[in-house]
């Protein structure tokens, strides 16, 4: 049995190996656990061509400072009472998505934190990160050992199940592991709140949540709110300085598409050379492309939101009027207690 401590005690000391990989500075803890996360990062660079190094190392950053020792304290103690009982641990079955380099990270924490045991199947978009550092929890705390396994096969022989998806999986989710205590996820989307009295590092922020990642993460800005006489033309400027983005060759590739399409439907839009702005009330856009919608009264928009929650991850604006807003250019550094779909996955494991 692993304590409650030694449990809380390993991923603290993970969370310092992936700062230091993510800052891609020299190790000051175990410099083999460091070089083989350096060697992983490589390999899934090359293996999926979104996850660019810059961007595994972004994400290794943010999930490595969110371990910090106050944040998990922080994060474990409404639990704790619950996790310091011995229990015998069940068998919590992960399927993982692959949209964007370790999004099934928090699913791995929360199930080996609370005691359990993870069976995991990795997507094959994102199969190389994970493994690599569960082998790195293990050389810290090695009784994790007999509590981490992964498959590539179909799941079985476990007690409940955690999984992430599409709307369209989530149906098949349902129907296969319904008759188990289980979350299953569905397409969620970042919503962005813009007033007009945003600052140029303000739009920045939103810039780099509507970018990182290439915007294919849940948490990315997709639909924007702005209004009615919103100027676009600072905003489009700033966006224009992401230049990086037109490098990939599958992002401007689907930039090249919509922009296409755009023309040919004769669709009116406003283009920035990296990023199509349409008008739509759909919260979901492709690649490449950000909906927006006009309004007059923020109030309105907040009871929207509010009405439309089950289709929102998060909520980016400077406006004090809309309710749980983050502030631009966070979004992609979600808290530990920052749940995916509002669910709370340590409520979900704790009550097993």
């Amino acid at each position: 049995m692993i304590s409650i401590e030694q449990r809380i005690n390993a991923f603290i000391s993970l969370g310092k190996i992936l700062e230091e990989v993510g800052l891609n500075v020299k190790a000051t803890t175990k410099n083999e656990l460091s070089n083989k996360l350096n060697i992983a990062v490589k390999q899934a660079s090359n293996h999926n061509g979104w996850f660019i190094e810059e961007n595994v190392r972004n994400m290794l950053l943010s999930i490595g400072m969110s371990l910090s020792p106050q944040n998990i304290t922080s994060w474990i103690d409404p639990y704790k009472a619950k996790l310091e009982i011995n229990i015998v641990p069940k068998t919590v079955g992960v399927v993982m998505a692959g949209n964007i380099p370790l999004v099934g990270f928090h699913d791995f924490l929360c199930v080996l934190i609370s005691g359990n045991s993870i069976l995991a199947k990795l997507s094959s978009e994102d199969d190389k990160l994970l493994p690599i550092i569960a082998d790195i929890l293990i050389s810290i705390e090695p009784k994790f050992t007999s509590h981490i396994s992964f498959t590539t096969s179909q799941l079985k022989d476990f007690d409940a199940i955690i999984a992430t998806g599409s709307n369209n999986t989530s149906r098949y989710f349902e129907y296969y592991f319904g008759k188990y205590p289980n979350i299953i996820r569905q397409n969620r989307n970042g919503i962005a709140v813009l007033t007009g009295n945003e600052t140029e590092e303000d739009i920045k922020g939103v810039c780099d949540d509507i970018f990182m990642y290439y915007g294919l993460g849940c948490r990315n800005i997709s639909h924007i709110f702005v209004p009615n006489d919103y100027n676009f033309k600072r905003f489009l400027d700033i966006c224009t300085l992401n230049t990086q983005v037109n490098a990939n060759h599958k992002y401007f590739n689907n930039y090249e598409y919509n922009k296409a399409i755009f023309l040919v439907n004769g669709n009116v839009h406003f283009d920035s050379g990296n990023l199509l702005l349409t008008e739509s009330t759909r919260y979901s856009s492709p690649v490449s492309v950000i909906n927006y919608e006009y309004y007059t009264d923020i109030n309105n928009v907040s009871n929207s939101l509010i009405e439309n929650n089950s289709k929102i991850q998060c909520i980016v604006s400077i406006s004090k009027e809309i309710q749980n807003a983050i502030v631009p250019g966070a979004s992609q550094y979600p808290q530990l207690w920052d749940y995916a779909d509002g669910i709370d996955t340590m409520e979900f494991l704790s009550n097993l």
